[in-house]
């Protein structure tokens, strides 16, 4: 019987936020539900991490925003995947006030979490996210 997909997901920091709290919590979160995650740290740019998402050969990337800077980020995040002809989920977790959920999610991210998520609905998020890229 054939293995099943382990899905591989690049967790990062893009730009200067500083607050990783979350997205170790997520990281760890997400690796306790079999899924395995690449964290690449704080203060990541856009090309560092679609150079890793490639170089892993992941099945989504993950971002953490805690400093307002997603309106800016997330579709720049979504330029380079489409630049580099990469078509894999974007899920961006933090501080997104729902005034601006739609505004990303017409920008093609992927999933929205707030702070405070719980351990159920960030992994059903990146499996959903992964499972609808297949499709």
């Amino acid at each position: 019987m054939p293995e099943e997909h382990k899905i591989r997901v690049v967790l990062a920091k893009l730009g200067l936020d500083g607050h990783d709290r979350g997205i170790k919590v997520v990281a760890r979160i997400l690796r306790d539900a079999g899924i395995e995650v690449i964290y690449l740290g704080l203060r990541q740019t856009t090309e560092s991490i679609v150079s890793a998402a490639e170089q892993e050969d992941a099945d989504a990337i993950g971002l953490s925003m805690h400093n307002a800077g997603h309106l800016v980020l997330a579709p720049a995040m979504m330029a380079a995947l489409d630049d580099a002809d990469l078509d894999i989920p974007l899920i961006i977790g933090g501080i997104v006030p729902d005034v601006d959920v739609p505004v990303l999610q017409a920008a093609g991210v992927a999933a929205i979490l707030g702070p405070g998520a719980p351990a159920d609905e960030v992994v059903a998020a990146v499996r959903n996210a992964v499972a609808a890229a297949a499709t």
